[in-house]
């Protein structure tokens, strides 16, 4: 069972950048394909972006595509998400998940970390 614990989140301004970081533990890392969801105030959780078991297949929501960046080191057992451009609606509890039965992560995916607060206001 892979434990995970998310880091990076801040308050931004907008048009400025993050990188958010998922560490993993206690499993097989490149047994899973990792992502990221986010959930604003008084809205559900949204997919953001995932990458596949071995990196090689990567998602995003439409509304992120050309701004954020997903990736993962399986040797440090990490994934990454990349976020420039950053708008206030972007302002959101950035959650790591991992699925070892799919390409992608679903809200059905059985992992998840604790979430990581991302703040874009001027």
């Amino acid at each position: 069972q892979v434990q995970l614990a998310e880091s990076g989140g801040g308050l931004v301004q907008p048009g400025g950048s993050l990188r958010l970081f998922c560490a993993a533990s206690g499993g097989t890392f490149d047994g899973y394909s990792m992502g990221w969801f986010r959930q604003a105030p008084g809205k559900e959780r949204e997919f953001v972006g995932s990458v596949s078991m071995l990196g090689t297949d990567k998602k995003y929501v439409d509304s992120v595509k050309g701004r954020f960046s997903i990736s993962r080191e399986n040797n440090n057992n990490a994934v990454y998400l990349q976020m420039d451009s950053l708008r206030p609606e972007g302002t959101a509890v950035y959650y790591c998940a991992a699925d070892p039965f799919r390409s992608t992560v679903t809200p059905d995916s059985p992992y998840w970390g604790q979430g990581t607060q991302v703040t874009v206001s001027s």
